[in-house]
């Protein structure tokens, strides 16, 4: 669950987008209030505000977000729980608060409002608000059997692990069975094993290398691999002929040509060079390649 905070000054306003019935909005949660629309309760947050004339941010305003599914299986009364957990963890107790949960999108989330301040005209104290939401956020899921921010993180660091070991295969599997000689073709390679590659152009309007989309992930070469930097994918395919060499073709894009980087050109002849050499000198000293 992912928890987000902020002090805000426009009450009503927010009190208003929090209610609204187009977004299915429902009421899970009151604390020392009594109104039943949303010119009710921001009356009775004011009269409270009032108390304290030099905060001008005076409500806290807070997002409570599940993961999706464990959005779909909690009902009104864990919904509750979540936010009187929440306000507890935030040491918020004694104040008037309102939560709506809004299910308009496949994410459901929770819209909580409290007055900063309370019924004596002390101000809350906001600093690092929006850290300790999160931490109060990641407390409550753990209190309640709730997917953390920890836990979708490592689960999205494990199959990201699994989507760079896909694309890196599917490039290989690209450079073997279609011997790509230019970038364009080797696009299209990687087109037909399901990978969709994507140019990086630069402010110049040049070719700076390329991005990788599979499985809903988007990723730059390098991050894929090293191997998959737009330099090294270059030394790969230009590097079986010196006309090539010299002549690195533009990319064609929606029927315009994007020519290559020249710096990234240049360290496409140099690795290529520097492979020659090596070649040349592992041959002389017997050494297979």
């Amino acid at each position: 669950m992912i928890g987000k905070g902020k002090a805000i000054a426009h009450t009503r306003a927010s009190m208003l987008y929090g209610w609204n019935q187009e977004k299915d909005a429902e009421v899970i949660f009151k604390q020392e209030l009594i109104g039943n629309n949303p010119e009710e309760v921001s009356r009775e947050f004011r009269m409270i505000q009032e108390q304290n004339y030099h905060c001008q941010k005076n409500t806290l305003s807070f997002v409570l977000s599940p993961t999706v599914n464990d959005g779909q299986r909690i009902h009104s009364k864990g919904f509750n729980e979540i936010c009187r957990k929440f306000i507890e963890q935030m040491k918020l107790g004694d104040r008037q608060a309102i939560a709506f949960v809004h299910r308009d999108k496949e994410h459901t989330h929770i819209h909580l409002y409290v007055n900063r301040i309370d019924f004596r005209g002390n101000a809350y104290k906001d600093s690092f608000i929006g850290k300790r939401s999160q931490h109060a956020a990641e407390k409550v899921a753990e209190q309640l059997e709730l997917t953390t921010v920890k836990q979708v993180q490592m689960e999205k660091e494990f199959l990201l692990k699994d989507v760079r070991l896909e694309i890196k295969r599917r490039h290989e599997l690209s450079l073997k069975q279609f011997s790509p000689r230019n970038f364009e073709d080797y696009m299209k390679a990687m087109e037909t094993n399901g990978v969709n590659v994507i140019p990086s152009i630069n402010k110049s309007g040049s070719l700076q290398g390329f991005r990788f989309e599979l499985d809903g992930y988007n990723l730059k070469g390098s991050e894929v691999h090293r191997s998959m930097s737009g330099s090294n994918i270059g030394q790969k395919l230009y590097g079986h002929s010196k006309n090539n060499i010299n002549n690195i073709a533009p990319v064609k894009i929606l029927d315009k040509a994007i020519p290559v980087a020249p710096r990234m050109a240049l360290s496409i002849v140099k690795k290529i060079a520097n492979r020659v050499i090596q070649h040349s000198i592992n041959a002389g000293a017997g050494i297979g390649i």
